[in-house]
Protein backbone atom coordinates (compact mmCIF):
# COMPACT_ATOMS: atom_id res chain seq x y z
CA UNK A 1 0.00 0.00 0.00
CA UNK A 2 3.07 2.41 0.78
CA UNK A 3 4.77 1.55 -2.42
CA UNK A 4 1.34 2.40 -4.17
CA UNK A 5 0.82 6.21 -2.58
CA UNK A 6 5.02 6.85 -3.48
CA UNK A 7 3.61 5.62 -6.89
CA UNK A 8 1.13 8.75 -6.62
CA UNK A 9 4.04 10.77 -5.59
CA UNK A 10 6.28 10.23 -8.62
CA UNK A 11 3.21 10.59 -11.31
CA UNK A 12 2.30 13.99 -9.41
CA UNK A 13 5.87 15.30 -9.52
CA UNK A 14 6.50 13.77 -13.32
CA UNK A 15 2.65 15.59 -14.43
CA UNK A 16 4.09 19.29 -13.32
CA UNK A 17 8.04 18.23 -14.61
CA UNK A 18 6.30 18.20 -17.86
CA UNK A 19 4.85 22.25 -17.02
CA UNK A 20 8.22 23.14 -15.15
CA UNK A 21 8.91 26.60 -17.94
CA UNK A 22 5.56 27.83 -16.62
CA UNK A 23 7.26 27.71 -12.69
CA UNK A 24 10.84 29.41 -13.78
CA UNK A 25 8.33 32.52 -14.99
CA UNK A 26 6.61 32.14 -12.22
CA UNK A 27 10.21 32.62 -10.05
CA UNK A 28 10.61 36.18 -11.75
CA UNK A 29 6.99 37.08 -10.59
CA UNK A 30 7.91 35.95 -6.77
CA UNK A 31 11.20 38.21 -7.20
CA UNK A 32 9.04 40.77 -8.41
CA UNK A 33 6.67 40.31 -5.44
CA UNK A 34 8.88 40.20 -3.17
CA UNK A 35 11.34 43.52 -4.27
CA UNK A 36 7.92 45.20 -4.03
CA UNK A 37 7.78 44.11 -0.48
CA UNK A 38 11.00 44.80 0.69
CA UNK A 39 10.84 48.25 -0.70
CA UNK A 40 7.71 49.04 1.41
CA UNK A 41 9.05 47.20 4.50
CA UNK A 42 12.25 49.63 3.91
CA UNK A 43 10.38 52.17 3.84
CA UNK A 44 7.95 51.74 7.00
CA UNK A 45 11.04 51.01 9.07
CA UNK A 46 12.46 54.26 8.02
CA UNK A 47 15.76 53.84 10.02
CA UNK A 48 14.17 52.24 12.82
CA UNK A 49 16.48 49.28 14.44
CA UNK A 50 13.35 46.82 14.86
CA UNK A 51 9.62 46.63 14.31
CA UNK A 52 7.26 43.77 16.07
CA UNK A 53 10.49 42.33 17.27
CA UNK A 54 12.24 41.85 13.49
CA UNK A 55 15.11 44.10 12.66
CA UNK A 56 15.22 45.11 9.01
CA UNK A 57 17.34 42.49 7.54
CA UNK A 58 15.02 40.19 9.79
CA UNK A 59 12.15 41.14 7.53
CA UNK A 60 13.73 41.28 4.27
CA UNK A 61 14.49 37.40 5.32
CA UNK A 62 11.36 36.77 6.42
CA UNK A 63 9.23 38.40 3.64
CA UNK A 64 11.51 36.18 1.09
CA UNK A 65 11.90 32.94 2.89
CA UNK A 66 8.10 33.41 3.67
CA UNK A 67 6.87 33.67 -0.07
CA UNK A 68 9.46 30.76 -1.52
CA UNK A 69 8.29 28.21 1.30
CA UNK A 70 4.52 29.12 0.23
CA UNK A 71 5.50 27.61 -2.97
CA UNK A 72 6.22 24.37 -1.41
CA UNK A 73 2.83 24.23 0.88
CA UNK A 74 0.61 25.99 -1.76
CA UNK A 75 -1.47 23.47 -3.35
CA UNK A 76 -5.48 23.42 -4.98
CA UNK A 77 -6.45 19.58 -3.84
CA UNK A 78 -9.63 21.38 -2.73
CA UNK A 79 -10.22 22.73 -6.55
CA UNK A 80 -9.37 18.96 -7.52
CA UNK A 81 -11.57 17.68 -5.12
CA UNK A 82 -14.79 20.08 -5.74
CA UNK A 83 -14.25 19.21 -9.82
CA UNK A 84 -14.23 15.74 -8.94
CA UNK A 85 -16.93 15.57 -7.00
CA UNK A 86 -19.05 17.93 -9.52
CA UNK A 87 -17.94 15.45 -12.24
CA UNK A 88 -19.04 12.02 -10.41
CA UNK A 89 -15.12 11.10 -10.45
CA UNK A 90 -15.21 10.78 -6.84
CA UNK A 91 -17.40 7.69 -7.06
CA UNK A 92 -14.84 5.95 -8.73
CA UNK A 93 -12.14 7.23 -6.45
CA UNK A 94 -13.67 5.61 -3.55
CA UNK A 95 -14.17 2.49 -4.82
CA UNK A 96 -10.20 2.17 -5.75
CA UNK A 97 -8.19 0.02 -3.32
CA UNK A 98 -6.64 3.22 -1.33
CA UNK A 99 -7.45 6.09 0.48
CA UNK A 100 -9.03 8.77 -1.19
CA UNK A 101 -7.73 11.51 1.54
CA UNK A 102 -4.59 10.10 1.82
CA UNK A 103 -4.31 9.95 -2.38
CA UNK A 104 -5.03 13.79 -2.43
CA UNK A 105 -2.37 14.40 0.12
CA UNK A 106 0.19 12.10 -2.17
CA UNK A 107 -0.23 14.53 -4.77
CA UNK A 108 -0.51 17.58 -2.84
CA UNK A 109 2.79 16.41 -1.66
CA UNK A 110 4.63 14.97 -4.83
CA UNK A 111 3.68 19.04 -6.31
CA UNK A 112 4.93 20.46 -3.38
CA UNK A 113 8.26 18.55 -4.05
CA UNK A 114 8.74 19.61 -7.56
CA UNK A 115 7.95 23.17 -6.41
CA UNK A 116 10.76 23.29 -3.68
CA UNK A 117 13.40 21.69 -6.41
CA UNK A 118 12.00 24.04 -9.24
CA UNK A 119 10.42 26.76 -7.64
CA UNK A 120 11.68 27.96 -4.19
CA UNK A 121 15.19 26.23 -4.07
CA UNK A 122 16.50 28.82 -7.41
CA UNK A 123 14.01 31.54 -6.70
CA UNK A 124 15.55 31.86 -3.60
CA UNK A 125 19.35 32.14 -4.90
CA UNK A 126 18.48 34.52 -7.29
CA UNK A 127 16.57 36.74 -4.69
CA UNK A 128 19.51 36.14 -2.39
CA UNK A 129 21.13 38.15 -5.28
CA UNK A 130 19.06 40.91 -5.45
CA UNK A 131 18.23 41.86 -1.57
CA UNK A 132 19.89 41.22 1.61
CA UNK A 133 18.95 37.86 2.66
CA UNK A 134 20.45 36.50 5.81
CA UNK A 135 20.83 32.65 6.04
CA UNK A 136 20.59 30.61 9.17
CA UNK A 137 24.37 29.75 9.73
CA UNK A 138 24.22 27.06 11.97
CA UNK A 139 23.01 23.29 10.93
CA UNK A 140 20.38 22.79 13.96
CA UNK A 141 18.16 25.92 12.65
CA UNK A 142 18.01 24.61 8.74
CA UNK A 143 16.87 21.44 10.68
CA UNK A 144 14.69 22.54 12.82
CA UNK A 145 13.28 25.21 9.79
CA UNK A 146 12.43 21.69 7.34
CA UNK A 147 10.53 20.00 10.19
CA UNK A 148 8.51 23.39 10.65
CA UNK A 149 8.00 23.97 6.72
CA UNK A 150 6.96 20.13 6.59
CA UNK A 151 4.42 20.58 9.12
CA UNK A 152 3.72 23.65 7.03
CA UNK A 153 2.78 22.04 4.35
CA UNK A 154 0.41 19.47 6.32
CA UNK A 155 -1.63 22.13 8.11
CA UNK A 156 -2.23 24.12 4.89
CA UNK A 157 -3.01 20.45 2.94
CA UNK A 158 -6.05 19.30 5.91
CA UNK A 159 -6.99 23.16 5.52
CA UNK A 160 -7.59 22.70 2.05
CA UNK A 161 -9.32 19.25 2.43
CA UNK A 162 -11.67 20.89 5.20
CA UNK A 163 -12.90 23.19 1.89
CA UNK A 164 -12.78 20.54 -0.58
CA UNK A 165 -14.84 18.10 1.76
CA UNK A 166 -17.34 21.02 1.96
CA UNK A 167 -18.09 20.30 -1.90
CA UNK A 168 -20.09 17.23 -0.50
CA UNK A 169 -22.61 19.09 0.85
CA UNK A 170 -22.77 22.53 -1.06
CA UNK A 171 -21.78 21.01 -4.30
CA UNK A 172 -20.25 24.42 -5.55
CA UNK A 173 -17.73 25.71 -2.90
CA UNK A 174 -16.12 28.37 -5.03
CA UNK A 175 -16.81 31.06 -2.86
CA UNK A 176 -15.88 29.40 0.14
CA UNK A 177 -12.35 28.44 -1.76
CA UNK A 178 -11.78 31.93 -2.59
CA UNK A 179 -12.71 32.77 0.64
CA UNK A 180 -9.96 30.51 2.20
CA UNK A 181 -7.24 31.57 0.10
CA UNK A 182 -7.39 35.11 1.31
CA UNK A 183 -7.92 34.27 5.12
CA UNK A 184 -5.00 31.84 4.40
CA UNK A 185 -2.42 34.20 2.87
CA UNK A 186 -4.06 37.08 6.19
CA UNK A 187 -3.72 35.15 9.04
CA UNK A 188 -0.87 32.47 8.36
CA UNK A 189 1.98 36.17 8.72
CA UNK A 190 2.56 35.57 4.97
CA UNK A 191 1.63 39.43 4.17
CA UNK A 192 2.06 40.92 7.75
CA UNK A 193 3.80 39.18 10.43
CA UNK A 194 1.71 38.34 13.40
CA UNK A 195 3.93 40.27 15.69
CA UNK A 196 2.52 42.90 13.64
CA UNK A 197 -0.94 42.64 14.79
CA UNK A 198 -2.57 44.32 17.26
CA UNK A 199 -2.56 42.58 20.99
CA UNK A 200 -5.80 41.29 20.98
CA UNK A 201 -5.87 39.99 17.23
CA UNK A 202 -2.74 38.12 18.26
CA UNK A 203 -4.16 36.80 20.96
CA UNK A 204 -7.08 35.75 18.75
CA UNK A 205 -4.94 34.00 16.00
CA UNK A 206 -3.03 31.90 18.83
CA UNK A 207 -6.15 29.72 18.90
CA UNK A 208 -6.31 29.39 15.22
CA UNK A 209 -4.13 27.15 12.93
CA UNK A 210 -3.01 29.74 10.63
CA UNK A 211 0.22 31.12 12.57
CA UNK A 212 1.64 27.64 11.69
CA UNK A 213 1.82 27.81 7.93
CA UNK A 214 3.64 30.63 7.43
CA UNK A 215 4.67 32.83 10.48
CA UNK A 216 6.23 29.79 12.85
CA UNK A 217 8.68 28.80 9.99
CA UNK A 218 9.56 32.21 8.85
CA UNK A 219 10.53 33.14 12.42
CA UNK A 220 12.49 30.32 12.98
CA UNK A 221 14.41 31.06 9.85
CA UNK A 222 15.18 34.25 10.23
CA UNK A 223 16.06 33.99 14.11
CA UNK A 224 13.28 35.60 15.35
CA UNK A 225 12.69 32.35 17.42
CA UNK A 226 15.37 30.62 19.02
CA UNK A 227 15.95 27.67 21.81
CA UNK A 228 12.69 26.86 23.75
CA UNK A 229 10.81 29.14 21.78
CA UNK A 230 11.29 26.82 18.44
CA UNK A 231 10.34 23.77 20.68
CA UNK A 232 6.96 25.40 21.26
CA UNK A 233 6.31 26.33 17.94
CA UNK A 234 7.19 22.95 16.87
CA UNK A 235 4.81 21.65 19.50
CA UNK A 236 1.91 24.24 18.21
CA UNK A 237 2.07 22.75 14.83
CA UNK A 238 2.31 19.16 16.07
CA UNK A 239 -0.73 19.58 18.17
CA UNK A 240 -2.81 21.11 15.29
CA UNK A 241 -1.66 18.87 12.81
CA UNK A 242 -3.47 16.52 14.89
CA UNK A 243 -6.20 18.60 16.04
CA UNK A 244 -7.45 19.06 12.46
CA UNK A 245 -7.63 15.14 11.10
CA UNK A 246 -10.61 15.16 14.18
CA UNK A 247 -12.87 17.51 12.08
CA UNK A 248 -11.81 15.72 9.10
CA UNK A 249 -12.31 12.13 9.58
CA UNK A 250 -15.63 13.64 10.84
CA UNK A 251 -16.65 15.52 7.45
CA UNK A 252 -15.06 12.55 4.77
CA UNK A 253 -17.67 9.94 7.56
CA UNK A 254 -20.34 12.39 6.44
CA UNK A 255 -19.22 13.45 3.35
CA UNK A 256 -18.92 9.39 2.22
CA UNK A 257 -22.86 8.81 3.11
CA UNK A 258 -24.24 11.67 1.82
CA UNK A 259 -22.67 10.61 -1.67
CA UNK A 260 -24.70 7.24 -1.46
CA UNK A 261 -27.72 9.07 -0.99
CA UNK A 262 -27.07 11.44 -4.47
CA UNK A 263 -26.05 7.92 -5.78
CA UNK A 264 -29.24 6.44 -5.02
Amino acid sequence: MFSMYLEVIRIRFLMMLAYRVNYYSGIIIYSINIGAYYFLWDAIYGGQVTMGGLSAGQMTTYVAISWMARAFYFNNIDREMALEIRDGKVAIEMVRPYNYLVVKVMQAFGEGIFRLLFFSVPGMVIVSFLFPIVFPQDTVTWIWYMVSLVFSFVINTQINLLTGLVAFFLLNNQGIMRAKRVVVDLFSGLILPISFYPEWARQVLEYLPFQAISYLPGMIFTGGTTGQQITTSLCVQLIWTLVLWAPIQLLWMKAKKTLIVQGG
